[in-house]
Parts: structure tokens; C-alpha cells; sequence
């Protein structure tokens, strides 16, 4: 899929409503949140945060997971005070796969070497930390990477990153949908191996 910049505000809807479409839920939560996601993509509501923290007080965000044979990295986000996914929100006119390219620079300071494919999972979830209350309607993505690919993160927004085997995610201090994405990931790849 081309992603352009330069798309109006109603094709690139339809671009976003595509991408919470394409995705097969795991579960009825998740077909839950795709259901809801979709009614507010249609209601015409504001889906970028315009003023941090939390203004419109639910926004769409771009988590993308790096992994690598077994292995996803996570980052030690301050304001959550989480082992997270990188990513981050989407900005005004931007498509959610230009988010994970922009942030995948910003954050982790190297580029995909591949192009970014449709989202695994989409989560709608309540913030936690020091800027907790308000909604991300989260698309999860994966960007595949050597974990010998070098790393230069944000240390504004990150105490550390890391390499954690699947088997050893610290799921209990970790995004609460995490382990279903490691489901749904790992599903996926048993069936086209």
C-alpha cells in the first residue's frame, strides 16, 4: 500500500477505515473495539490529539512492535511508566503507517528496511502514569529488525529500551493487550510458516 501525504481529509478516512477494517479480530473484545473504533472514524470526531495531554480525550496512535526471531524490543516509557511497544500518535493528514515510519526514526533513531503492512491488532485503552484518564484507540504494528540493528532512542521519553524474548515480555508491567498481540503475532506466523 502507497501512502501519500498529501491526501484529503475524507480519502485519508477512508484510507484509516480500511486499516481498522483489514483487521480480523482475535477475540470479541477486539471485535468490540473495532466496532467502536469504527463508529467514532464515522461520526466525524477529531482523531488526532490536538494538545497534549489529552485534547480531544480520545485519539488515535500508531504502536508499532520490533521484532526479530523470537525476540520483540519494548521501551521503558517515562510518562506511562510501562514497558511499551514504541509508536505514537497520529498526526493531523498523517496515515497511521507514516506514524510507525516517522516515530520508528524519532524514537529508535534507524529506518523500516521494509514496507509497513497492515496492523495485527487495534486496542482501544484507557492511559495509565503520569498522564493517565484519556483513550488511545491504539492500530499495532510490526516492523521487522535485526536486534543487532543499532539503536539510538529518545531518553526524554525513554528510561531504556530492550530485547525481550516472547516468553519473557513483562507482560504485568506492560500494555494490558500486549499478551493478546503476542497471540494474534505468533498465530499468524505459525500459519504461514
Amino acid at each position: 500500500m502507497s501512502v501519500n501525504n498529501t491526501t484529503n481529509a475524507a480519502d485519508l478516512r477512508r484510507q484509516i477505515r480500511a486499516e481498522f477494517s483489514s483487521i480480523q479480530p482475535l477475540d470479541t473484545l477486539e471485535q468490540t473495539h473495532i466496532a467502536e473504533a469504527l463508529e467514532w472514524l464515522d461520526s466525524g470526531a477529531e482523531l488526532c490529539r490536538q494538545a497534549k495531554p489529552a485534547t480531544p480525550p480520545q485519539h488515535l496512535v500508531s504502536y508499532f512492535v520490533v521484532v526479530d526471531d523470537g525476540h520483540a524490543l519494548l521501551v521503558d516509557h517515562r510518562n506511562a511508566q510501562l514497558w511499551l511497544p514504541p509508536g505514537g500518535h497520529v498526526e493531523p493528514g498523517e496515515h497511521p503507517r507514516t506514524t510507525v515510519l516517522r516515530e520508528l526514526e524519532e524514537e529508535l533513531g534507524f529506518s523500516a528496511s521494509h514496507a509497513i503492512q497492515a496492523p495485527v491488532l487495534l486496542t482501544a485503552t484507557t492511559t495509565v502514569g503520569l498522564t493517565a484518564g484519556h483513550t488511545d484507540v491504539s492500530l499495532w504494528y510490526v516492523v521487522r529488525a535485526s536486534r543487532a540493528q543499532k539503536i539510538t532512542f529518545d531518553e526524554k521519553e525513554f528510561n531504556a529500551v530492550r530485547w525481550f524474548p516472547f516468553a519473557e515480555l513483562p507482560l504485568e508491567r506492560s500494555d494490558p493487550h500486549m499478551d493478546r498481540f503476542l497471540r494474534k503475532l505468533c498465530g499468524a506466523e505459525s500459519a504461514t510458516a
